[in-house]
C-alpha cells in the first residue's frame, strides 16, 4: 500500500514516510492509494479490540512485518483503558453510545494516539535516520493533553502542542499545562484554534525552516488527524461498534445502520466513511456540529465558507472553521482530481470560501445544535435514561433527534460518545440543575459526582493537585519563532 497526496497524486510513499512527515511537502494531505475492503464481516464477529484492530491495520501499514504491528497495537490498547472492551457500546432507550472515553486522558483522541508513537517510532527506526522528531500539533482541547500524554518520554521524539488561551475547557487546559515530561512543551496562543492548525501546517511546508531543523538534526511530523497515522485506527472502531450489534443479535447481518458524529476537524466522520467504503454497511453518517455550524451549511449547499466569527462554545473540540480532513473526502469524490482539490484550498485561503459541483455528499447528513439545545439534550437523557452525556455528545444527540423528526429513519443508530462529561463539569451540572456559581471546577465535578452516583475519573481526581509546569504564551504570527525558541535554535539564518 502506497500514500498519495491529495495535491499531487503522481507522488507515492510508504506508509512509514506518510507517519513520519505527517503532512505532504506540497501542503497536501497523505490518502493511501486505494481504500481497502474487508470482505466478510462475520470473519471478524468473535474478534476482541487488538485482534481487530490487526485486522484493519495491516491492510494500510503493509510495510510493517504481522509480529511487529502486533506488538505495537498491544502495547497501545492494554490496561491504560479502564475498560475491558476498550470502546463498550452502550443501550440508552432506542439508540446506542459508542464510548470513546475510558483511556488516560478521557476523550476519544486517546484511541488513536495511544498507537501513533509506536507506529510512528517504528516508521523512524526503519529510515535509519539520527534525526529527533518533532511532533507539532494544534488542539481545540483534546488532541493536545491525549498527543503529550501518550508521546511524554518517548526518546527520540519532542512533541510541541498549541492551544487557544480561550478557547478549551478549564479541565483541558489545566491538563496540558500540568502535563509531565522533558520532550513536551505546551503553548498557548493569543488567537483560535484555526489560527494554531493554520500556524502549524505553515511551519511544516516552510522549507527554510525544514532545512534549517534538518541541519540541527530535527524532523517536523504531526499527531494531529491529518497524519493518516492518527486517522486510520480511528476506523477500528467504527468496525467494533457493528459487530457489538451483530452479537447481541441487536442487527441482522448486512443490515445498515447509521453513525452520529460530533465533528469538528472531520477527521472522526472521515475514519468513518473510510469503514463504509471497507465494506461495513452503513445507512447515513449524520455530521454533528455546534453553533460554528460550517459543515452542516456544507453539506446542505456545497459551499465551504469560513467568512464568519468563530463562536466559543461548550463543546470546544468543535470550535473550528478550517475541518482539515474535510480536503481528503473531497480529493475522493472528486475522482481523485488533485487539481481541483488545489483550486478549491487556493480559493479557501484567498477568498475565505470554495465551492464544489458535480459532486455526490449522499452518504452524509447535517445539523447543527445550539448551545440551549446541548443543554437541553444533556438534561432529558439524564432525566429520562440515568444516562450523563458530555456537550459533544449531546451535540450529537440533538442532531439526531432532528434527523429522526425529518426522516422518519428506523434505523439502528451509534452516536459516537467523544468525551467524559467530567472533562467539561460546569456545562453538565448546570444542565442537570446544578448550581455552579461562584464555584470552582473541581467542587463543581464533586456535586456532579454526588448527584449522579458517577465516579470521578482517577486521573481527574488527581489533576486538582498538580502544579503548573507550561507557562509558554505567544501570538499567532510568532508560532515558528517559539518553536525554534524551545528546540534552541536561535536563529532562523543560522
Amino acid at each position: 500500500m502506497k500514500y498519495i497526496s491529495t495535491r499531487n497524486k503522481d507522488k507515492h510513499v510508504s506508509s512509514k514516510e506518510a507517519i513520519v512527515k505527517g503532512i505532504s511537502s506540497d501542503g497536501g494531505l497523505f490518502v493511501p492509494e486505494r481504500i481497502p475492503k474487508i470482505e466478510n464481516l462475520q470473519t471478524l464477529a468473535h474478534m476482541n479490540y487488538q485482534e481487530l484492530a490487526y485486522t484493519v491495520l495491516e491492510k494500510f501499514f503493509t510495510d510493517i512485518d504481522e509480529k511487529t504491528l502486533k506488538y505495537l497495537i498491544d502495547k497501545a490498547y492494554d490496561e491504560k483503558f479502564e475498560k475491558k472492551e476498550i470502546a463498550p457500546l452502550v443501550e440508552v432507550g432506542d439508540l446506542y453510545f459508542l464510548e470513546l472515553f475510558h483511556g488516560p486522558t478521557y476523550a476519544f483522541k486517546d484511541m488513536a494516539l495511544s498507537i501513533l508513537p509506536h507506529l510512528l517510532n517504528e516508521s523512524i527506526k526503519s529510515e535509519k535516520e539520527n534525526k529527533e522528531i518533532v511532533i507539532l500539533t494544534a488542539t481545540s482541547g483534546d488532541t493536545g493533553k491525549a498527543a503529550l500524554e501518550n508521546f511524554a518520554s518517548v526518546s527520540g521524539i519532542k512533541i510541541i502542542v498549541f492551544f487557544p488561551e480561550e478557547g478549551v475547557s478549564s479541565i483541558q487546559k489545566k491538563q496540558m499545562l500540568t502535563q509531565e515530561g522533558d520532550n513536551t512543551f505546551v503553548v498557548s496562543i493569543n488567537g483560535d484554534f484555526d489560527d494554531a492548525q493554520t500556524g502549524v501546517k505553515e511551519i511544516m511546508k516552510d522549507s527554510m525552516l525544514i532545512d534549517l531543523l534538518d541541519r540541527k538534526n530535527y524532523r517536523l511530523s504531526s499527531a494531529n488527524s491529518i497524519n493518516i497515522g492518527r486517522l486510520v485506527p480511528q476506523i477500528i472502531y467504527y468496525f467494533k461498534s457493528y459487530l457489538d450489534l451483530l452479537r447481541e443479535n441487536k442487527i441482522k447481518k448486512g443490515e445498515k445502520i447509521n453513525f452520529v458524529v460530533p465533528t469538528g476537524n472531520f477527521g472522526n466522520i472521515l475514519a468513518a466513511y473510510y469503514a463504509k467504503e471497507m465494506g461495513l454497511p452503513i445507512n447515513k453518517l449524520i455530521c454533528a456540529s455546534n453553533e460554528n455550524n460550517i459543515l452542516t451549511d456544507f453539506i446542505n449547499t456545497g459551499i465551504y465558507d469560513k467568512k464568519r466569527k468563530l463562536k466559543l462554545t461548550s463543546s470546544p473540540s468543535m470550535d473550528i472553521l478550517v475541518s482539515s480532513n474535510l480536503e481528503r473526502l473531497l480529493f475522493y469524490l472528486n475522482h481523485e482530481n488533485d487539481e481541483e482539490i488545489k483550486d478549491n484550498m487556493r480559493d479557501l485561503e484567498e477568498k475565505g470560501e470554495y465551492k464544489v459541483e458535480n459532486i455526490s455528499l449522499e452518504d452524509f447528513v447535517g445539523y447543527y445544535t445550539t448551545e440551549k439545545e446541548t443543554e437541553i439534550s444533556i438534561k432529558e437523557v439524564f432525566e429520562k435514561e440515568n444516562y450523563l452525556m458530555d456537550p459533544h455528545t449531546a451535540v450529537g444527540h440533538n442532531a439526531y433527534k432532528k434527523y429522526k423528526s425529518e426522516t422518519k429513519d428506523k434505523s439502528k443508530t451509534v452516536i459516537v460518545s467523544t468525551a467524559s462529561p467530567f472533562k467539561f463539569g460546569a456545562k453538565v451540572a448546570d444542565s442537570i440543575g446544578i448550581d455552579i456559581k461562584g464555584k470552582d471546577d473541581f467542587t463543581i465535578i464533586k456535586e456532579l459526582h454526588q448527584k449522579t452516583k458517577l465516579e470521578i475519573p482517577k486521573n481527574i481526581v488527581k489533576l486538582e493537585e498538580k502544579k503548573i509546569i507550561h507557562k509558554n504564551n505567544c501570538n499567532k504570527e510568532d508560532m515558528k519563532m517559539i518553536v525554534l525558541k524551545l528546540l534552541k535554535v536561535d536563529d532562523i539564518n543560522d
